[in-house]
């Protein structure tokens, strides 16, 4: 009897060492809500930047300074070339593009944030098609929640929030989308020197469709008149958005693992709507923030495993 106490003490507290064990440390939480509102604040610097630069010459510049100098400080990025082209091509020529182009052409910042989370939405339906994944009916329920959510959205499409601009922010999360699949069959083992490289794969680019479609004399204009404001947008989002970010963010994925940081990324869309409207304005209507929930709680519900597992052993 005594031993069969013994059993059961020793099992509950062995279950206790588990859940302990999976639970991240109030320092490290700290830092990831940190870092989710450094990015959901990112939509105000965009919202600002856009006031001083053309959309495709200001994501080229921010590319050029997230890449420079750094790439010459961190080591190769570990993974075959093709996929930094590959990440470097959906990600930021594609993606950021479409981004800034919806903003500037009339979708409001913040919104921009909670219609970015449909990202979800595709990322499972690409490692479906192009990785032979199946998710499960959690994951399936819960974007089709998500899913919902974004067509509550589109329903105030107007004059204030023209289609073509909400298109276009769409289109950016079916490209981070496949970023996303991407970024998984590159499994790459230092998500810092990664980003950097894909980073430097992109002003090129940007600039080139900058210079075709906004035009030389637009851009001259906008580095001629460059101001402390615009110097100090491009600085927060290529050194604290992107290169501070997703350092943070690595080192808690490669501490906890993806499942348990990833959920913090909800937030985003939070500080995003908040901070628009606060610092900017922005109206928030009732079918967004109705939208906006069935969004998150749709991605968060196919994310979040109810099940504790024994995780493997992290580094104190």
């Amino acid at each position: 009897m005594l031993n069969d106490r013994r059993s059961h003490s020793d099992g509950m507290n062995e279950r206790s060492e588990r859940i302990i064990s999976v639970g991240m440390r109030p320092r490290h939480i700290a830092l990831a809500v940190a870092v989710a509102a450094a990015w959901g604040f990112n939509f105000v610097i965009i919202d600002v930047g856009l006031d001083e630069f053309p959309p495709l010459l200001f994501s080229a510049l921010r590319f050029a300074l997230a890449a420079f100098p750094a790439v010459l400080l961190v080591g190769s990025p570990g993974v075959p070339w093709r996929w930094v082209f590959a990440v470097g091509a959906s990600l930021a020529v594609t993606k950021f593009s479409l981004l800034f182009l919806g903003i500037d052409a009339g979708m409001p910042a913040g919104l921009s944030s909670v219609v970015l989370q449909s990202q979800a939405i595709f990322t499972v339906l690409f490692a479906v098609l192009l990785l032979g994944e199946r998710p499960t009916r959690r994951q399936v329920a819960g974007l089709g929640v998500a899913t919902a959510g974004i067509a509550v959205v589109a329903v105030r499409l107007g004059p204030d929030r023209p289609a073509g601009a909400f298109a276009m922010v769409l289109g950016a999360a079916v490209c981070w989308g496949v970023a996303n699949v991407a970024m998984r069959r590159a499994a790459p083992p230092d998500t810092l020197a990664f980003m950097v490289w894909v980073s430097a794969t992109a002003p090129l680019p940007l600039l080139a469709l900058s210079l075709l479609t906004e035009g030389p004399a637009a851009d001259l204009a906008a580095l001629r008149g460059i101001d402390w404001t615009g110097a100090g947008a491009l600085l927060y989002i290529a050194g604290i958005s992107t290169l501070a970010g997703f350092a943070a963010w690595g080192a808690l994925i490669r501490r906890y693992g993806a499942s348990a940081v990833a959920p913090f990324s909800m937030f985003v869309p939070f500080f995003g709507v908040a901070s628009t409207a606060l610092l900017l304005g922005e109206p928030v209507h009732a079918t967004d923030v109705v939208g906006g929930l069935l969004v998150v709680g749709g991605v968060l519900a196919g994310a979040v495993r109810l099940r504790v597992t024994k995780p493997e052993l992290q580094p104190q």
